[in-house]
């Protein structure tokens, strides 16, 4: 498990992002502009095309990877930009375990503008990770501008189909996070009353502080309810106080996963 922890440190330490166009068609950014809802949000997305064969990460990425960095800015009627993560692919293999998408992603953006607002424009940056046999850090910049109009777009209403399943929409019940001291961290024990997943359920559990490390959870189930066990390590090299209502639950079976926001005491 420590070892693990070290594969990541090393790989977080690798060489300073460089920029995109130092590696080709490796990894190429576009912005779909979407279209204005009633309600005034306007919905977009970032669409990243990879080589074939190579992948990029999941906000949790998995033993070792770079999880996306959103920066974004824009038209200053924008108050809020939101992306969406796409349920992505769990790939298990000999050496690690990766969480993430292989040859291109789709993230959806609700845009949030002061009411009235015109046709909008938005930039700034996405910071990735991209790996096959060699993992290398990209920085992809854009610029594009979002008009008014705009009908809904299939390909961002097919990313924003494959979303994990909110825990109303999954039909959650109680969600308890049991929490106990270890040498360098905290070891968390979530218990979940939820329907089974699929024939293998896969767990991740997030703290919302990316300094914490997590490991791969141990997943056990008893009838209706999926126990997941966690060690949690700060950089402070021991116990720490954990906040539940930021623990994020994500659970992966079948074509979907469920995300659960927050647990309470167990």
């Amino acid at each position: 498990m420590r070892k693990n922890l070290l594969t990541l440190l090393a790989f977080m330490a690798a060489p300073t992002v460089l920029p995109a166009q130092s590696f080709d068609d490796l990894a190429v950014l576009d912005i779909l502009p979407g279209w204005r809802t009633d309600a005034g949000t306007h919905i977009a997305a970032m669409r990243i095309t990879l080589s074939p064969g190579w992948i990029t990460y999941w906000r949790a990425p998995g033993d070792a990877g770079i999880p996306p960095q959103f920066a974004f800015t824009g038209s200053a009627a924008i108050t809020a930009i939101q992306p969406h993560w796409p349920t992505p692919q769990v790939v298990d293999g000999k050496d690690m375990l990766s969480i993430g998408y292989y040859d291109s992603v789709v993230f959806p953006l609700t845009i949030d503008a002061a009411a009235g607002a015109g046709d909008l424009s938005v930039s700034g940056a996405l910071a990735i990770g991209v790996c096959d046999e060699i993992c290398i850090p990209v920085t992809l910049e854009f610029d594009a501008a979002l008009p008014i109009g705009g009908t809904p777009d299939p390909v961002i209403l097919a990313a924003l189909d494959t979303q994990a399943l909110t825990a109303t929409q999954a039909n959650v019940g109680t969600v308890t996070c049991a929490i106990d001291p270890i040498d360098d961290g905290l070891r968390v024990t979530t218990q979940i009353a939820v329907a089974r997943a699929g024939t293998s359920e896969f767990v991740v559990i997030e703290t919302g502080d990316p300094s914490v490390w997590v490991s791969e959870a141990d997943v056990a189930r008893d009838g209706a309810t999926l126990r997941a066990t966690v060690d949690m390590v700060h950089p402070s090299g021991g116990p720490f106080a954990l906040d539940r209502s930021g623990v994020r639950v994500t659970i992966f079976g079948g074509e979907r996963a469920i995300d659960i926001q927050g647990c309470s005491a167990g």
